[in-house]
């Protein structure tokens, strides 16, 4: 596999992770609601560390593909 084949992959599968943990939210959300306090400052369950390892994930996603085209994240 090429080094490109593999980030163009390891950018698949981070985004198919971001999506399930959009389901998974959206599914907590509707069954027990989620207060601004919930998001930003839960310490436990789903939501305790949903916003770094999205934001994270996303960010690597980007850097990925500025990666696989050549360019630069300036």
């Amino acid at each position: 596999m090429s080094d490109i084949a593999a980030l163009k992959q390891e950018k698949q599968e981070l985004i198919g992770k971001m999506l399930e943990m959009q389901k998974q939210f959206i599914a907590y959300e509707h069954e027990h609601g989620v207060t601004g306090k919930d998001y930003w400052a839960s310490t436990e369950g789903l939501l305790a560390d949903y916003r770094q390892d999205y934001m994270d994930m996303a960010n690597r996603v980007v850097d990925l593909a500025h990666e696989i085209v050549g360019s630069s994240r300036n």
